[in-house]
């Protein structure tokens, strides 16, 4: 039995949205953040880290939201969410998979950090303007990396389209302007497959 453990509105959707997809039969274990669940001794059994999302599949656990998705499309519907290894499309799939966690996700991450994640005195409110500027850059790659496509390989949905639709999901919660029309598509179509409906419905009962 898959074990997802996360929190609603955060980046466990990325992995149970995955699952919903590929259709797996999976838990989802609600992590309470807010009474501080995740820093406690047995979280941290499954993420040293005291973060989420993570998996147990069978006794194997894993961290860290790229590496989840790759594992779990990999394993369970190899071709379907993931292109072949060492082809020029699993290259390119990488390529937006990296992007995604390094490019698009950090400027959010670091509004998040310096406003409500790290402790008070470690927050420093001037680094919001640049984080909301690099945000705008990655938008504007992604924007033209997309062009008219449907999906960020063409026609084909992959596990790069989750994580790259939950960041500009993100994005929007923070309140960041997604002012490109093919992107606000992109995120429109996302969010009606669904698996995504499914995968925000069952964080939310939870």
């Amino acid at each position: 039995m898959l074990t997802i453990y996360g929190h609603t509105n955060t980046r466990s959707l990325r992995t149970t949205w995955l699952a919903e997809e590929l259709g797996l039969d999976y838990q989802f274990q609600q992590v309470n953040l807010a009474e501080g669940e995740h820093k406690g001794e047995a979280h941290r059994r499954i993420h040293p880290g005291g973060k989420i999302p993570a998996i147990a599949d069978n006794g194997f656990t894993l961290t860290e939201s790229g590496a989840i998705a790759n594992y779990l499309a990999d394993k369970y519907a190899p071709g379907k969410l993931t292109p072949p290894f060492a082809t020029a499309e699993r290259a390119l799939y990488d390529r937006w998979c990296y992007f995604a966690l390094c490019e698009l996700e950090q400027p959010l991450w670091n509004i998040g950090k310096h406003k409500f994640v790290l402790p008070k005195e470690h927050r420093v409110k001037e680094i919001m303007p640049t984080a909301a500027w690099e945000y705008q850059q990655a938008l504007a790659l992604l924007s033209d990396g997309l062009g008219q496509q449907q999906y960020i390989l063409g026609d084909q949905f992959s596990a790069a389209d989750i994580l790259l639709l939950q960041t500009l999901q993100w994005g929007a919660a923070f309140g960041q302007a997604l002012n490109q029309q093919n992107l606000q598509d992109y995120l429109a179509r996302g969010q009606a497959r669904p698996a995504y409906q499914r995968a925000l419905a069952k964080e939310t009962a939870a």
